[in-house]
């Protein structure tokens, strides 16, 4: 009606062209238009919010042409997209945020301009997509780019260069070598904080990393030496990740990680070093060196670490003298060593007084004297599992000064009977896999915070048990006593007991009585034992008002198990 209007005016006689429609604000000039109404949400898509749309795993091959101009936050993961349209990508100016995780985006469906004209962009995830080369050019205003899991061989000058708000980088999974890393691929982005390389083709320690550096990920590539003056300039790094690479002693010097002064965290392990590194931070915290080929402990290499808390040794080749008497005591620090499988014959003398967990398995300590432990008064986990420790050759003390102890492991071992002289304060004790034969009340007494009781695979019989064993248990909640020679349920067990183990055993009869000193027992364990039908006496379950799990399965027949009726209803017959 209006445009009408406006024809007509222009058309008749002695009349200038443009009357009535200077004066008249409501009337817009031709070829003009209102606002136009924002886009719809692209099919299929969700956009919760007006800035943010969401098409996630929709199996879509082709990119959303009706994406709204205002989208800031884009997502487009799990899909089957192979290319980004440039055209489509460059009306979206205000976007944040894009993810194209998981994609089949190859670099050939991804052009050089096409993050160009995202000016604003600050996160980008193409991770799990086809790339062998990175973008050429990503926005200057880029905070978070994740690249992992795709083929790149190459990144280039401006990738990631140039970025002065870009603070998280994530390469690990391509295939990239040194070769494809230039000099300057982080020059003008300063503010770089975590990058990550691991599982690449790196074959030494890429220079020029950025200063700012406080995660740097190196683990799984095939690097075989840190260049000298790599790791010079990185004084903010606070954690290293070396492992799984082709170190040795020859590829490092006593100045590789000497500037490192903020170090809290450096992994070295599954490499193929002989010796601790010199010139260590004594900032660092945690030192992993496990599964190497560490033959000697020199003393001097850890003299400096003061403020050490874990050491990991385990898997190396110290035997009876790679780890000399007092070689660990300046770490004054140390929470935690671990020497798994290093063929040790006896504890290490002389260590560190505040030392709270010693982990020794997989060695051949035979023997363990009155004075072996005393040095650590404070230990509160000691692990000794599958070593070569027979009962006669634990001394009696052997345990005394251990007050502060709450977990220890025997397992594996070829005692015979119970170590005496055991910590009060004990709250785990693992006995499980040795050649234990009998129990009496003397070695548990005293017991009274023990908690979890671990008996199993050894040769125990009812009639070997002696009267009272369980007496002084009064916290004990889990006992395991599977794989034994039990023919019925141990009498009297702690009141305390919630979870029984008694599987693999020749238990043929449960009667009315067998678990009437254990009302709290909630799981109960009798598989594999050589129950029939009507084998548990239909009484047996009638006060344990908690119990939940009854497993009777591998026994010779189905068994008929009366739960309480307050218990929840299960299966209760289970077939061999």
């Amino acid at each position: 009606m209006r445009l009408s209007l406006l024809l007509l005016l222009l058309l008749l006689p002695g009349l200038p062209p443009a009357l009535g429609m200077e004066d008249d604000a409501s009337f817009p000039h031709l070829g003009e238009s209102s606002q136009p109404p924002p886009r719809a949400c692209p099919p299929r898509c969700s956009c919760p919010r007006p800035d943010t749309v969401d098409c996630d795993g929709l199996d879509l091959r082709v990119f959303p042409d009706n994406i709204t101009r205002a989208a800031q936050h884009l997502s487009l993961q799990n899909n089957q997209l192979q290319e980004l349209p440039y055209n489509e990508l460059s009306r979206l100016s205000g976007l944040r945020t894009l993810n194209l995780h998981n994609n089949l985006i190859s670099s050939e469906g991804l052009p050089d301009e096409a993050f160009e004209s995202l000016t604003q962009l600050q996160h980008i995830y193409v991770a799990h997509n086809k790339l062998s080369v990175a973008p050429q050019f990503l926005p200057r205003s880029l905070r978070v780019a994740d690249l992992a899991a795709n083929e790149v061989t190459e990144i280039f000058p401006l990738t990631f260069g140039e970025k002065p708000a870009l603070r998280s980088v994530y390469l690990h999974n391509n295939q990239l070598s040194n070769a494809g890393l230039p000099p300057d691929a982080f020059r003008g982005s300063e503010a770089v904080a975590t990058l990550s390389l691991s599982s690449n083709q790196l074959s030494y320690v890429p220079p020029s990393l950025p200063p700012s550096l406080e995660r740097l990920h190196l683990q799984n590539n095939l690097i075989s030496k840190v260049p000298r003056g790599a790791l010079s300039r990185q004084t903010h790094l606070r954690e290293l990740y070396l492992q799984h690479n082709q170190l040795t002693d020859s590829g490092l010097d006593a100045t590789t990680f000497s500037k490192l002064h903020s170090l809290e965290y450096l992994d070295l392990s599954h490499n193929q070093l002989a010796e601790v590194p010199a010139g260590l931070p004594r900032t660092l915290a945690v030192l992993h060196l496990g599964r190497n080929r560490i033959r000697w402990v020199e003393a001097a290499r850890l003299g400096g670490l003061r403020g050490l808390r874990y050491l990991l040794l385990q898997h190396n080749q110290l035997g009876a003298t790679g780890l000399p008497a007092g070689a660990l005591r300046p770490l004054r620090g140390l929470h935690t060593l671990h020497l798994y499988g290093n063929r040790l014959d006896r504890v290490p003398q002389a260590l560190p007084r505040r030392l709270r967990a010693l982990v020794l398995p997989h060695n051949r300590v035979a023997t363990l004297g009155a004075r072996d432990l005393a040095s650590t008064p404070r230990l509160a986990e000691l692990n000794l599992a599958y070593n070569c420790l027979a009962s006669a050759r634990v001394h009696l003390r052997a345990f005394r000064r251990l007050r502060a102890l709450r977990s220890l492991d025997l397992a594996g071992n070829q005692l015979t009977q119970l170590p005496s002289g055991l910590p009060a304060g004990l709250h785990t004790l693992r006995l499980q896999r040795n050649q234990l034969r009998a129990l009496e009340p003397e070695p548990l007494a005293g017991l009274h915070q023990l908690q979890e009781l671990s008996l199993a695979h050894n040769r125990l019989r009812v009639g070997d048990i002696g009267p009272g064993t369980w007496h002084e248990l009064q916290a004990l909640q889990v006992l395991d006593l599977s794989h034994n020679e039990l023919s019925f349920v141990p009498p009297d067990l702690p009141e305390a007991l919630e979870e029984l183990h008694l599987q693999g055993n020749r238990i043929g009869h449960v009667g009315p009585e067998a678990f009437l000193s254990t009302p709290r027992l909630r799981a109960l364990f009798l598989r594999a034992n050589r129950l029939h039908m009507t084998s548990i006496a239909p009484e047996a379950f009638l006060g344990l008002l908690h119990l939940r799990v009854v497993d009777t399965t591998g026994n010779p027949e189905p068994v008929l198990v009366h739960l309480p009726l307050t218990a929840p209803r299960r299966p209760r017959a289970a077939g061999p």
